[in-house]
């Protein structure tokens, strides 16, 4: 409520109640009154409990004010659910060969994408290595065409911005996937099949907003 009234002082006054969901309130109601900054955010990725954790994460995402370090520490995070959508914050940056350094970032997303014991976390981190399409990221990548479907399916469409004999060869090679999904997803890159915006590039799009974070805790494995 302290959010919906603008009322700063209110939602500061909860930032450490014994409650994580108290706490979590008073971050959101700070971000609707604009004053969720970075030192605010900081502090929340850095709260003891998860679900304060992945809200930062979450408003974090594409804020140029937050380091992408900060972000990009959530990949350590020994809770898998924050890993999960760490990753989806990195992808967020957007990749400017002018900007920030993000090498620190990719190499820290390519480990999560070869080495996580969590599926859906390796399978979000070769979404935002697609979605910031920097060529260091492509190997991890390529990786992943050989893990398990979701996460092959996530691949295929994460080589859309990238180009070269070994994307194609590595397109070619999908569309003898055994996953229909992963066949589908290639032979659309390749021009060879619907349209962009199918059933099978749909399935490969992820985010806070389709619930894969629910702040209740719930997390279905595919």
């Amino acid at each position: 409520m302290a959010g919906h009234r603008g009322d700063d002082a209110v939602a500061r006054s909860y930032r450490d109640d014994p409650d994580p969901k108290v706490r979590e309130a008073a971050l959101r109601a700070l971000d609707q009154t604009g004053s969720a900054g970075r030192d605010e955010l900081e502090r929340a990725l850095a709260d003891e409990h998860p679900a304060v954790r992945m809200a930062a994460l979450e408003l974090a995402a594409g804020r140029p004010e937050v380091p992408a370090g900060s972000v990009a520490a959530g990949l350590e995070d020994p809770d898998p659910r924050v890993v999960e959508i760490a990753a989806w914050a990195c992808g967020e940056f957007g990749f400017d060969p002018d900007g920030a350094d993000l090498s620190g970032v990719i190499s820290a997303l390519s480990s999560v994408a070869a080495d996580h014991d969590d599926a859906l976390c390796r399978e979000s981190a070769v979404a935002a290595l697609g979605s910031l399409a920097h060529p260091s990221g492509l190997p991890a990548i390529l990786a992943g065409l050989d893990d398990k479907p979701a996460v092959r399916r996530r691949a295929v469409i994460a080589l859309a911005p990238f180009d070269g004999l070994e994307v194609d060869a590595a397109l070619d090679r999908a569309r003898s996937d055994r996953d229909r999904q992963v066949r589908e997803a290639a032979e659309e890159l390749l021009g060879l099949g619907p349209a962009p915006g199918s059933r099978a590039l749909a399935a490969g799009r992820s985010g806070p907003a389709q619930g894969r974070w629910p702040m209740n805790m719930a997390r279905t494995e595919s």
